[in-house]
């Protein structure tokens, strides 16, 4: 009689093992590279800079020392940031765009400061032993600015562009309705809904009253003070008294502490026929997802997310939501790798 040994799946050499934590340490010096230059000024004042400076001018320009500065600027080049001719430096194509533009769906400058905000990292080392869990009301408000700062550009992607994937939405918009916005945040949605869609009505819902009265301001900053309604309430006890063509849910629906008993606010909240929009990250549902550039930024927020007693989800777990509450004609759309949008109508 044969007897066959299955052969054991031959283990990696350590000299392929050791790369993959060397991309760790450069990823490391890289963010910290974008970090302190974005909040020195040094990035933006090479962006003013269509020939580039060298290392003094840089430093005169923001006031640093020029040595040090020289340094940051190795680095930046080392990080891709930055190119050179081996005396002046430059941003490198579009990074302009990518770190200072707010305005553009493609921004993710606020990515680097608010990663490195004590409630990401330092906060999980600190409670990792307890447990303890946190709100939102405990945090700082550099971390909300933060954090609506980098939510922004899911706003820029969604309105109008991602909302336009939606079949039949955008002449419902156009021709006027009441649109709601849940955990509508400091007010960034709310401005850009109401700038895009001057013939509807726009209600903003969240629970967090300091939060409400940073959109306040910021609307009424925008002459909107009187376009758009806004309405404390957490998203578990919503109950909304006109329904509405449209409700928006923008990167919130994964904090929610009941998420069906929200959804089902939210069908309730809708008129026949009615869109419930999810914007969201799409967190990975497999190995290989998670470890691609995208699933690994995202398995960074999970830190915070973790705080708060939540995850982010994958996209098709709202799929199943949606379905579960009796939602129809669902759709999904990929906006980018860390931005989709999942949708369903009211029977």
């Amino acid at each position: 009689m044969t007897s066959t040994v299955e052969a054991s799946t031959p283990q990696p050499a350590i000299s392929e093992q050791a790369p993959k934590l060397l991309s760790q340490i450069a990823g490391y010096v890289g963010h910290r590279t974008v970090a302190s230059g974005l909040r020195t000024g040094v990035i933006g004042a090479l962006a003013e800079a269509d020939d580039g400076l060298d290392a003094d001018e840089l430093a005169e320009t923001v006031g640093l020392d020029g040595f040090y500065t020289s340094v940051w600027c190795q680095s930046a080049v080392a990080a891709g940031v930055c190119d050179t001719d081996g005396v002046r430096f430059r941003l490198a194509p579009h990074m302009d765009t990518l770190l200072l533009d707010t305005t553009s769906p493609a921004y993710v400058g606020g990515v680097f400061t608010v990663l490195e905000q004590y409630e990401v990292f330092d906060r999980f080392e600190d409670v990792w032993p307890t447990g303890r869990r946190t709100w939102w009301d405990e945090c700082s408000q550099e971390w909300i600015a933060g954090v609506a700062g980098t939510g922004t550009p899911f706003y820029t992607r969604l309105v109008p562009g991602g909302l336009e994937q939606v079949p039949g939405l955008a002449e419902r918009l156009t021709d006027g309705c009441r649109i709601v916005d849940t955990a509508c945040g400091a007010g960034t949605g709310l401005a850009r809904l109401a700038g895009t869609y001057p013939a509807c009505d726009i209600v903003g819902v969240d629970g967090d009253a300091d939060t409400l009265e940073l959109a306040r301001q910021h609307l009424t900053s925008e002459g909107l003070g009187d376009r758009v309604e806004l309405v404390e309430s957490s998203l578990e006890e919503m109950r909304l008294d006109t329904p509405a063509a449209l409700v928006i849910n923008n990167i919130s629906m994964h904090e929610c502490r009941d998420i069906d008993r929200v959804a089902g606010n939210v069908r309730d909240a809708l008129e026949p026929g009615g869109w419930f929009v999810i914007s969201d990250f799409p967190f990975p549902d497999t190995t290989d997802g998670l470890r691609t550039v995208p699933g690994r930024v995202m398995s960074g927020i999970q830190f915070f997310e973790a705080q708060i007693d939540d995850q982010l989800l994958p996209r098709t777990a709202y799929d199943d939501l949606l379905e579960r509450h009796g939602f129809i004609e669902l759709g999904a759309a990929e906006l980018t790798p860390v931005h989709a949008v999942t949708w369903g109508r009211r029977s």
